[in-house]
């Protein structure tokens, strides 16, 4: 059984990154190991896609990417409905 819970915060630290990891470690309690990790890092980057971060700041727990985190990010049909790749006239 595991004695910790293994949370990771994936940032580019911008404010709204900074503001998630405060809040986060603000939550955490002593069960909690909160690492931050540099998406301008390859091999982070990588994992990222991996657990399929599309955006951030994103938190993963336990392995996991967070409900709050997932299911978002720029889609193609999102940026067409906004005029992407439509010629104006």
């Amino acid at each position: 059984m595991n004695t910790t819970r293994q949370v990771e915060i994936f940032s580019a630290g911008c404010q709204v990154c900074e503001d998630t990891i405060t809040l986060v470690k603000q939550l955490a309690c002593p069960s909690c190991e909160v690492t931050v990790l540099d998406m301008n890092d390859n091999g982070v980057s990588n994992r990222a896609k991996l657990l399929g971060i599309r955006t951030i700041p994103a938190v993963v727990i336990d392995g996991q990417l967070a409900e709050c985190c997932a299911e978002r990010g720029p889609s193609e049909h999102v940026l067409r409905a906004a005029g992407i790749g439509t010629l104006l006239r």
